[in-house]
């Protein structure tokens, strides 16, 4: 089987949040089943286009209503992360640094999207199957079926795979003719609430519909920023499947970002030695349990709550825990987070930015892992934690409450049902005590390190789903 998948993140070329991990991970393992997949992104001026070989495949020119972008679609050469990886080069839209933030996002990404279309109907044959990941490649199952431009890819089916329904891609109809032509009889296919919504778009015109949870997937149905009703209209085409995560990337026994490697066996010695290095690095106490978050500073991850149950926290057990939070995101989080820095010196820390390396040393160093999002369609971080042996403290919504369950039930994390401080600073005191059984502590720990969240059994679900569509033909 053919496999195209196309998005606006794949680790390691360019990532921002949990969308790169799976696109770089995904293809990765559907290859490794005997399927021949490519992977098609923007081409960002990212350390690793910088550091790689890519050659030239295909060139042409976007026309993007009244403007002309000329394109060119590069391949890197050795297939070095398990699968053809392709960047789409536009001049003056995507030779920059960041992924996402700039104000001509919409052009950039609608551009792209009709760059990846150009590039496929210029081949011999046709793909398998589309994949497309959430609204920075909604318009394409659109464009395949009603432009004229692409009308030769109009059999071939399309699924789109989402990992946030919050963020939409929406604009106005006065842009409509950046799209290829087509029959305007069909120009009510892209409207949803009096605006061109591209992932609403994806969802009427895809030929299946996925989401990173099956929780998540119930989620949206009665919560999903204004598209409840849609996702209930598809639920027939519709399905949650659990993303995994790559174990040769997050494997604690050969993980070269470690100060020591560590397997189920040697564990607590492993920990201990990557918790010492991180709490000499922001002057911690190693003899303390300690309490980490990674992730962005936003309100959907919950962080807004974390200034205040942070210093509760630590006022009421006093030089008896550890907090550390490496993030970026709002800055008057950020503000309010480095803002306790000097009530609670020697017990708290932050690192407000992003460091892989760190975030490794994080998932190995610490003893409990705080996810208190609100919305969490997936979440990797908990699997990440609990493969390096480190407790995750979450609150029970989308991805979280399909993978961590609580101790109290015989299970592998620490869970609470709303978005608070009391809540959090309940779980934290629940698992302070924890920390102190270190009988039971061990147990759990060694629970979560067994838990098997693989792409293997993953990758098959999504290869069903294919071919579930294919047939449909």
């Amino acid at each position: 089987m053919e496999i195209f998948h196309i998005s606006a993140e794949c680790y390691p070329v360019a990532k921002v949040g949990g969308l790169a991990d799976v696109v770089g991970a995904l293809p990765k393992y559907q290859s490794n089943a005997g399927h021949r997949v490519r992977v098609i992104i923007p081409c960002y001026e990212t350390k690793f286009k910088k550091e790689n070989e890519f050659e030239c495949v295909h060139w042409g020119e976007v026309k993007l209503g009244n403007f002309n972008f000329p394109f060119s679609v590069l391949k890197e050469k050795t297939d070095k992360l398990g699968f053809e990886l392709y960047l789409i080069a536009i001049s003056d839209l995507f030779d920059r640094n960041e992924v996402y933030g700039y104000q001509d996002d919409i052009e950039r990404f609608v551009s792209f999207q009709i760059a990846a279309l150009d590039w496929i109907i210029g081949r011999e044959d046709n793909p398998d199957v589309i994949n497309c990941h959430d609204h920075h490649t909604g318009l394409i199952p659109f464009m395949m079926l009603y432009c004229n431009k692409f009308r030769r890819l109009k059999n071939v089916p399309s699924m789109i795979t989402i990992h946030n329904g919050l963020y939409q891609g929406q604009f106005g109809f006065d842009k409509l003719y950046y799209l290829p032509e087509f029959d305007l009889a069909n120009v009510k296919v892209l409207e949803w609430d009096n605006c061109i919504n591209s992932l609403a778009v994806a969802i009427k015109c895809a030929w299946a519909v996925t989401t990173v949870s099956p929780s998540y997937l119930n989620e949206i149905n009665y919560s999903s920023n204004g598209l409840e009703s849609l996702f209930n209209m598809v639920r027939y085409k519709s399905k949650g499947i659990l993303n995994g995560i790559d174990i040769e990337v997050w494997d604690p026994a050969n993980d070269q970002m470690l100060k020591k490697g560590y397997s189920i066996k040697n564990f607590e010695k492993g920990k201990q030695e990557n918790k010492e290095k991180l709490c000499k690095l922001f002057d911690l106490d190693p003899t303390k349990p300690l309490f980490s978050f990674i992730g962005r500073l936003l309100e959907e991850k919950g962080a807004d709550l974390l200034p205040q149950a942070a210093a509760l926290a630590l006022s009421e057990n006093y030089k008896q825990i550890n907090i550390l939070i490496l993030g970026s995101g709002n800055t008057p989080i950020e503000n309010q987070l480095n803002s306790l820095l000097q009530d609670y010196k020697g017990n708290y820390n932050t690192f407000i930015g992003y460091n892989e390396e760190l975030a490794h040393v994080i998932y190995a160093g610490s003893d409990f892992l705080l996810m208190p999002s609100r919305v969490e369609p997936c979440g990797l971080n908990q699997m990440y934690s609990l493969r390096y042996g480190t407790i995750p403290i979450v609150r029970r919504t989308g991805g979280l409450k399909d993978t961590v369950f609580d101790f109290g039930d015989d299970g592998n994390g620490i869970c609470h049902d709303q978005a608070s401080v009391g809540d959090i600073c309940y779980s934290i005191q629940r698992a302070t005590k924890l920390y102190d059984d270190k009988k039971l502590l061990s147990t759990i720990r060694i629970k979560g390190m067994k838990t098997d969240h693989s792409w293997e059994h993953v990758c098959q679900e999504y290869i069903e789903m294919y071919k579930l569509i294919i047939n449909k033909k």
